[in-house]
């Protein structure tokens, strides 16, 4: 007979992780730990990608700061040591090819005797699903009683009410500014991004923003061109990436006459985080429509 305490998940990679209770000290990637705390499961710890330094990107954060949540630094260079001391139950990474973990090696876990979880934050995927699964990983975390961990922080009512501000504006004559997407890397030098790679891009352009493809040439996820080739593009609304890695727009050409606005290309895959996104994004619209419903000049 099965026992009644046994706890198991398949991830995204289709790795089935079975365990004699449910796991109740999880270490994530940053990413997916910020995640998880908007959806009531606080981590023990959370680790770096290699794009991330010493301390943690309060842009990738979250809640996880307010929360207490230690920072191990980037996973790549993970003290072995200091996580097992942490005692973790559950490590949770996320996938982009659906293959491997992104920010830890598998083999550290295996080291430490600690099962691994990757789920699917790439393009293969659609943001629904993408949240949806993380919504299945925070249920199957949470105790069924609901004892020792805070509420969710957020639902898809909230994310739908987001999407819908979305859609409003959009109507109102938002669906005419034109969006770019990209990744500030040095006064010469832009990543601009494409949106069908990113899923909250796609789902963007799915509510009727009008988001610019960067044209041909290499990269599946950016297109890597100087910046009068962006500022070519038109834009009236940038979204710069906000990440601690990437330079900030101050210190960068400017975009043509674009206004700007943050985007977070590592934001948390919980229905709190991307209705945060859409709102915001959606007042970028309203000013950016407004603004030039007037005549003005920037």
């Amino acid at each position: 007979m099965p026992d009644a305490g046994a706890w198991g998940f398949v991830d995204d990679r289709g790795a089935a992780v079975a365990a004699a209770r449910r796991p109740e000290r999880v270490v994530a990637y940053v990413r997916a730990g910020a995640a998880l705390r908007d959806l009531g499961v606080t981590p023990v710890a959370v680790y770096g990608s290699g794009h991330d330094g010493g301390v943690l990107d309060p842009v990738k954060a979250g809640g996880l700061e307010a929360a207490g949540v230690p920072y191990l630094g980037p996973g790549r260079g993970l003290d072995e040591e200091a996580l097992r001391e942490l005692r973790p139950d559950l490590v949770v990474d996320v996938t982009y090819a659906g293959k491997s973990p992104y920010a830890l090696e598998e083999a550290v876990a295996e080291r430490i005797g600690v099962p691994l979880v990757a789920l699917s934050v790439g393009g293969e995927s659609n943001l629904a699903a993408i949240i949806g699964r993380f919504g299945e990983l925070g249920a199957a975390l949470r105790p069924a009683d609901g004892a020792a961990l805070p509420e969710p922080l957020s639902g898809p009512r909230e994310l739908a009410s987001a999407e819908e501000a979305v859609r409003a504006v959009v109507a109102d004559g938002g669906g005419g500014v034109a969006v770019l997407a990209l990744s500030g890397a040095a006064s010469d030098r832009v990543h601009l991004a494409r949106p069908p790679a990113w899923p909250e891009l796609a789902r963007l352009a799915e509510l009727g923003v009008r988001l610019v493809d960067p044209g041909p040439g290499p990269g599946a996820n950016w297109l890597t061109a100087d910046w009068e080739h962006a500022a070519r593009l038109g834009p009236d609304l940038v979204l710069f990436d906000s990440r601690a890695n990437a330079v900030r727009p101050a210190d960068l050409p400017p975009v043509g006459h674009a206004r700007v606005a943050s985007w977070n290309p590592e934001t948390p895959p919980s229905p709190a985080a991307y209705a945060r996104f859409f709102r915001d994004l959606a007042d970028a619209l309203r000013a950016e429509r407004a603004s030039a419903g007037d005549g003005l000049t920037r």
